[in-house]
Parts: C-alpha cells; sequence; structure tokens
C-alpha cells in the first residue's frame, strides 16, 4: 500500500507540474466575459494544495462521505473556480472524484458557487464517462440554476447522441425551455454542427425533424446535414434533406452545393455531379463562383479530361472570374499528366507570382510520368525562387524516386514498412536503420509500399538531423544526387521543429 501511495504522488507530482504551467494559462485566459471576472483566481493555485486534494480524492473516492469531508477540510486549501477547474483537468475521464468534490465544495465553509464555466467542465467529465444517469440529473441542476448556456447544449446533444439517446436529446430542448432558455434557432443550428462534424448526422437529423413543430429548420441547418451527410458518403439522405429544403424555398449554399458536387466526383458519379453543375450554370449563372469552378476543373484534370477543363476554364474567364494559382495547378498538372510539356512551361511562365501550389502541380506532373529527375529540378528551382517546400512537397518527391507501391527485390527483406516502421525506428536503433537504406540503393532494389510520411516524423529529431546528412553523402558516392538533395535538405530545413520554424520565420 506504501509503494502504491508513493507512485501515485510521483505521478500526481509530475502532472500537476505540467498543469501549474499550462492548464492555468488556459483555464484563466479564456473567462473574459464580465458577469464570469469572479472566476479568476486572485491567487495563482498552490500545487502543493492541489496534489493533496487530488491524492485524497483518488483514493478515498469510495470511502464515507464524512471521512472525505474530513480529509479535504484539512487539507487547508483556498477553494477558488480556478481551484475547482484544475482538479477537474487532473480526472479528465473520472467523474466519480470530480462530482465528489463538487458536493464538497457545496457543503464548505464558505461553499462555493458555481457558474457555467464550472458546471460545463463537470458536465463534461461525467458525459465522457458515460454515466448518463447522473449527466441527465446535471444538466436539470444547471437548467434550475439558469446556467445553461450555448457550450452546455453542445456538450449535451454531442454525449447523448454519442449513446443514442435520442428522446433525451429532443427532451434536453424542451426540459430547458421550461427552464427559461427558450427554444433557438441560432442554438439549433449549432448543435447540428457539432453533431454533423462528429459524424453524428443521423442523430442531427432526427432531432431537427422532432424539433420541427418548435424551431423551424432554415438553409443554414438543413446545409449542415447535407454537409454531415456528404461526409459519411450518405449521398442518398443527403440528396433526400437536398429536396426537402428546395420543397421548403430554401436554396442551397455554394458551400454546400460545392460540398455535393465535390462527393458526387469522388465517387464517380460524374454524370451526377455535372447535372448540379450545369443547373447552376442555368438558374444561378451569377451566383456561380470560383470554388463551384475549381472543384470540377481540379477533378477533370485528374481524369486527364484536359479539353473539357479548358471549356470549362475558357468559360470562367469570360465570366470575369479569374483564376487562382490552385485552379492553374490543376491546369498545369492535367497538361503535364498528358505529356503536353512545352504547353504547360507556357502556362506557368505567363503566371507572374507562381507559389507552391504551381510547383507541386509541376512535380506531381513530372512524377506521373515517371520523369523524377524533373521533378527533383522544379525542387531545386522553387527554392532558388524563395519558395519553401512542405511536408508534402518531401513525401511526393520520396514517393517518386522510391516507389509507391513498388515490386518487392530479389531480396525478401526488403521492406521499408518492416524495417523502419515496425522494427529498427520503433526500437531506437536509427544507425542501424541508416546502413539498411544505403545497402539498398547501392543494391538498387525498387522499395515497396512504405509510410515515408511516418519515416520522415520518426527521424524528426536531432539524431535525424545527422542521419539525413550522412545518407546524403552516401548517396552521393553512388550516383543518386536527386536524393541526396532531397534528404540533405529536408535534414537542413526540416528535421527538427525549431528548423521548421526558423524556416517559416525565413520565409
Amino acid at each position: 500500500m506504501l509503494i502504491r501511495r508513493l507512485s501515485l504522488t510521483k505521478f500526481l507530482t509530475t502532472f500537476l507540474h505540467y498543469q501549474n504551467h499550462h492548464v492555468h494559462l488556459l483555464t484563466t485566459t479564456t473567462l473574459t466575459h464580465p458577469q464570469l471576472s469572479n472566476c479568476i483566481a486572485s491567487f495563482p493555485v498552490n500545487s502543493t494544495h492541489l496534489l493533496q486534494v487530488c491524492t485524497i480524492l483518488y483514493q478515498q473516492q469510495n470511502s464515507p462521505e464524512s471521512r472525505l469531508y474530513s480529509r479535504l477540510s484539512s487539507c487547508g486549501f483556498n477553494l477558488t473556480h480556478e481551484f475547482f477547474l484544475q482538479v477537474c483537468n487532473n480526472f479528465p475521464l473520472s467523474w466519480r472524484p470530480v462530482y465528489l468534490f463538487f458536493q464538497y465544495t457545496q457543503k464548505a465553509r464558505p461553499p462555493l458557487t458555481h457558474n457555467s464555466i464550472t458546471f460545463n467542465k463537470m458536465v463534461d467529465i461525467i458525459g465522457k464517462s458515460r454515466n448518463i444517469d447522473l449527466f441527465w440529473e446535471v444538466l436539470q441542476e444547471m437548467g434550475q440554476c439558469h446556467l445553461v448556456n450555448d457550450k452546455t447544449f453542445k456538450i449535451a446533444l454531442k454525449t447523448l447522441a454519442e449513446v443514442r439517446e435520442l428522446k433525451k436529446m429532443v427532451n434536453f430542448f424542451h426540459v430547458m425551455n421550461d427552464y427559461g432558455c427558450e427554444y433557438s434557432l441560432d442554438r439549433l443550428n449549432k448543435v447540428a454542427e457539432i453533431l454533423c462534424q462528429s459524424k453524428l448526422v443521423l442523430e442531427a437529423k432526427h432531432l431537427v425533424l422532432k424539433l420541427k413543430e418548435w424551431v423551424k429548420p432554415n438553409e443554414v441547418t438543413y446545409g449542415w446535414l447535407i454537409k454531415g451527410f456528404c461526409d459519411v458518403g450518405d449521398l442518398i439522405e443527403a440528396s433526400k434533406v437536398w429536396n426537402l429544403m428546395v420543397d421548403e424555398g430554401f436554396e442551397p449554399g455554394f458551400d454546400v452545393v460545392d460540398k455535393m458536387i465535390e462527393t458526387f466526383l469522388k465517387i464517380n458519379k460524374y454524370d451526377e455531379a455535372m447535372k448540379i453543375f450545369q443547373t447552376l450554370r442555368v438558374k444561378r449563372t451569377d451566383d456561380l463562383g470560383l470554388s463551384t469552378y475549381r472543384i470540377v476543373i481540379n477533378w477533370m484534370c485528374k481524369r486527364g479530361k484536359i479539353s473539357q477543363a479548358y471549356v470549362v476554364f475558357a468559360e470562367m474567364l469570360k465570366r470575369g472570374i479569374e483564376a487562382d494559382n490552385l485552379t492553374l495547378s490543376s491546369i498545369i498538372f492535367g497538361l503535364l499528366a498528358r505529356g503536353r510539356v512545352n504547353e504547360t512551361f507556357k502556362v506557368f511562365k505567363g503566371i507572374e507570382k507562381p507559389d507552391i501550389n504551381l510547383y507541386h502541380g509541376l512535380i506531381r506532373g513530372f512524377l506521373r510520368l515517371r520523369r523524377a529527375r524533373e521533378a527533383t529540378q522544379v525542387f531545386r528551382e522553387m527554392i532558388n525562387k524563395g519558395c519553401e517546400p512542405t511536408m508534402h512537397t518531401y513525401i511526393m518527391l520520396l514517393q517518386g524516386h522510391l516507389g509507391k507501391r513498388g515490386r518487392k527485390g530479389t531480396d525478401p527483406l526488403v521492406n521499408f514498412d518492416t524495417i523502419f516502421v515496425g522494427g529498427l525506428v520503433k526500437a531506437g536503433k536509427s544507425l542501424e536503420a541508416t546502413k539498411y537504406v544505403e545497402r539498398v540503393m547501392n543494391r538498387g532494389a525498387e522499395v515497396p509500399r512504405f509510410d515515408y510520411n511516418r519515416f520522415l516524423h520518426y527521424y524528426s529529431n536531432e539524431e535525424g538531423v545527422v542521419m539525413f546528412k550522412e545518407v546524403g553523402k552516401k548517396l552521393r558516392e553512388v550516383g543518386l544526387f536527386d536524393l541526396a538533395d532531397i534528404f540533405e535538405r529536408y535534414g537542413e530545413k526540416m528535421a527538427t521543429r525549431e528548423r521548421r520554424r526558423n524556416r517559416a520565420i525565413e520565409a
């Protein structure tokens, strides 16, 4: 028992040291509302008292109430809202210690008068621990105290949706209305947004339709539902909501239209996407903007439909919509992927201020043609022009040189995924991993499936800086200058967080 208590104390001491430097700043700097100014503690939280209280709550959470309260009272801590919030932060998924401390704060002398922030914090923890009965009870207590706000609605509805308590979701609006928190379309839209972004769109639709008699949805509400169904890939339900929205006299916003077109294209339903696009061309020509054109042009270029992309692009320019670099990047990629190199560079040279999107279009195009050397030359040129590569740039180039889904070599051990991700890197044997890279390159074996993103992430440290430099030298010795430039540049500018930060400042 003594060993257990000592280890617990050591853990809490370490954790609270972090909390003192980070959580305190978070909880105090967000309390800016004038009515909540009393939440900000006059003095910083005493970390020793916080450690004592958290230790008692953990060890005595199943003890009788009188014993727990006696132990807490003997600590002599300064009970403030900030102190309560930090206790909650130390038990993010455990409702019992937090709720016991909440009950204690109401009986302490003097008691702590809770507000929306402290209640919301506790309710969130109870919800995450899935104690739905207590969760519902505390929500009603908040309603009685008139402390429910928009954040409470988001926490409550998201938690209830995750456990499929559909009746309680609807009933929550009714109960809060009885407590003076009246039905609000704006609040319903905020709830629909958080549910749809959390892939709980079926629950969001149920809530919206069941509340329709009391809160009439508008185009914003339906828009979130449509985008939510698109995100989960259910275009049948998205189309039903779309039709319901139109029948009620609402016009879909272009963010919704773009989402529908983009989703149809992703699942290769080109005809359906173009029907929507054609409808916009006929009925909402004046409203049709760059974002919709960009989606259609980008998809056409990826599919090699460069002639059709040019027609849409010309129509966009004719309507006075100026192309941005993202759209031009798609055109460049489409042309280059079809082998029209001269035409590609003619377009590229006509752009006044090329950015990384355009360079990425060139790199992707050359890699599609399996011309990794030219792609690397573009990489060098963008650096010379002062355009700093990103992680995505390096991943594309490595995939182009080393292969994305290449065959295994003659040696069955040539499998970078096993060597790096499953073996040497996890074991911390970076030197052995580096030697293996050199050996594979010298034999000219083609690298099979490999997670380059994870590889670069694992070597983003000071050891990686040395490794990339050494590998670059070895690659030059065997004549692989393009790969050497890529690895060395990554080591110079991207291998550590400090180097990436300095790179951003220099840019």
